[in-house]
């Protein structure tokens, strides 16, 4: 797929999101980029070879005290290769960024990967 129809499926899934979480996303910008850095991989602690399809990086907004402010904004980083690899035999690459989205939103909002799971587990 090419990187600007894939920036239109990423686009579409913040558009998608309830008005809710949509006007509260604050100093957050989401990026696509092909695979993570060796930096981002090593960060997370994750080897060569192991798949990271999306990644929050930022403060989150239930830890953001009275002295946030002035500061970079948040970046969520979408990776365009990654989701297609995952895809690639007969996965629905719309859906796919559609869930990774949320997910690094989710992240923004303050909610931890375990409590995530958790919630994937019981609509699933």
């Amino acid at each position: 797929m090419d990187r600007d129809s894939f920036e239109r499926l990423v686009a579409q899934a913040v558009d998608d999101l309830p008005e809710e979480f949509l006007n509260r996303l604050e100093n957050i910008d989401i990026v696509v980029e092909d695979h993570p850095t060796p930096d981002q991989m090593l960060h997370l602690g994750l080897e060569r070879g192991e798949t990271l399809l999306g990644l929050y990086e930022g403060v989150p907004q239930t830890e953001r005290g009275g002295h946030y402010g002035l500061v970079p904004p948040d970046k969520i980083t979408i990776f365009q290769r990654s989701i297609e690899a995952k895809c690639r035999y007969g996965g629905n690459i719309s859906a796919e960024v559609q869930r990774v989205v949320k997910h690094e939103i989710a992240h923004h909002f303050g909610i931890s990967d375990a409590r995530l799971h958790q919630l994937e587990k019981e609509e699933g």
